[in-house]
């Protein structure tokens, strides 16, 4: 382990702007290799007619109280635009769903849309299957793209009446599907996709899969099997990557990345959550950061002695360079004593402010972040001692799904 030392130091230093990383030219985007460069292109998902299921019953949508949709939708355009007005380009879902080929809709419109015969043993399952692909064949892209989102069960039943059929419609609507933080990471090697922890988001991901092809940019990995990882928990720092395992990324998906060399840093550090709360799903929910030497994190994480759930620790693994195989060079080590000696500077967010989701914001450029609007005086003006440069973002909500200005973006590139 001794061997690896002189790499972490020199990585860590790097995080905090003790010794210079190299730079590419001013203005050059890129995979993003630190949560505070300069974000150059994001993807988003305005929600639509697949949310309302959701707010229907919050808890079964994985939400936290029913919000309106429209207003929603409302509120993440008018988030578009304010990161339009910073010179970000914003590809959204549905923007490239209308350009995707149909052939590659189909398929995903296939995977979905489901013909339940059980009530009928003597139903001819060839004679359906077929039936089903012609109705597919015949759809419009506008009809596709609704049933990708919808994704909708026909229960088929005999009647003496009519057409000889009658059927309840369910939907099993991807009202998650805002949340683009999640489905994927993009570190310094690329694409990757995630295996999500709760089965009714897993369609998602393929989704976002099909946007990234479109766009020209080819996943370096998939999740598969028992791994799970989930974007949120996904921050790059420099020279290092910060995941996140606990409520929704897992050892597996974690050593899957590792394996694949997906991470694209020689030092990766595993944030390892004890206390699995709803609230702090992900590491970006609880901590975040806003510069090389600035970050912020909630009180009862801050302020956690070891014997209580909300304490966090940290394993660090590092690899020589050159070489593919990580090592385990420290476990169990405080993660807020880890950022300190690191140089790191931390704001801390009172409870009041967390639940209000002031920990989710996206940083776009050094000290300069997007963030939920309606936080208390006393963190703004921690915000404002520290030269941050703040827009506060209405998101009354859409906050109220979870999640907050963070989660419903993916940063595509950074500048470097």
């Amino acid at each position: 382990m001794k061997h690896y030392s002189h790499l972490l130091v020199a990585a860590l230093f790097c995080l905090t702007g003790m010794v210079a990383c190299q730079q590419a030219p001013e203005g050059e985007m890129a995979y993003p290799t630190a949560e505070w460069n300069k974000a150059g292109e994001i993807l988003m998902h305005t929600p639509g007619a697949e949310l309302f299921n959701g707010v229907i019953h919050p808890s079964a949508g994985l939400f936290e109280h029913y919000f309106d949709v429209e207003q929603a939708a409302s509120e993440h355009c008018g988030y578009i635009r304010m990161l339009e007005r910073n010179g970000i380009r914003v590809h959204t879902v549905m923007g490239i769903l209308e350009k995707t080929g149909l052939d590659t809709l189909q398929a995903l419109a296939g995977r979905v849309l489901t013909y339940d015969i059980s009530a009928m043993p003597d139903e001819d399952e060839k004679a359906t299957e077929l039936y089903r692909r012609q109705v597919l064949s015949e759809m419009s892209r506008g009809d596709l793209i609704r049933c990708i989102l919808l994704q909708p069960t026909v229960k088929l039943s005999r009647t003496d009446n009519n057409t000889g059929y009658e059927a309840q419609y369910i939907q099993n609507p991807l009202m998650n599907l805002y949340f683009t933080r999640d489905q994927s990471i993009t570190t310094p090697r690329g694409h990757i996709i995630c295996r999500m922890n709760s089965s009714q988001r897993a369609p998602e991901t393929d989704i976002i899969e099909v946007c990234y092809r479109h766009l020209g940019l080819e996943p370096v990995l998939r999740i598969e099997g028992e791994g799970r990882l989930e974007g949120g928990d996904y921050i790059p720092a420099g020279n290092i990557s910060l995941i996140g395992c606990g409520m929704r990324t897992n050892r597996e998906g974690i050593r899957q990345m590792m394996d694949a060399d997906a991470f694209g840093h020689d030092t990766v550090v595993v944030v390892c959550d004890h206390k699995f709360w709803q609230m702090q799903m992900h590491l970006d929910t609880y901590f975040n950061i806003i510069d090389r030497d600035l970050c912020t994190m909630v009180r009862s994480r801050l302020e956690a002695q070891p014997d209580q759930p909300e304490y966090v620790t940290c394993d660090i693994y590092a690899r020589a360079v050159g070489e593919k195989t990580y090592q385990m060079i420290a476990e169990d080590a405080p993660f807020v004593d880890f950022l300190r000696t690191r140089g790191m500077q931390i704001i801390l967010i009172e409870q009041e402010d967390e639940m209000h989701y002031a920990n989710n914001y996206l940083t776009i450029a050094p000290r300069h972040i997007m963030a939920v609007g309606g936080q208390s005086e006393a963190f703004q003006k921690r915000l404002r001692d520290a030269g941050v440069t703040v827009e506060w973002v209405p998101l009354e909500s859409l906050i109220d799904g979870y999640g907050a200005a963070h989660c419903m973006t993916q940063v595509l590139r950074r500048a470097r």
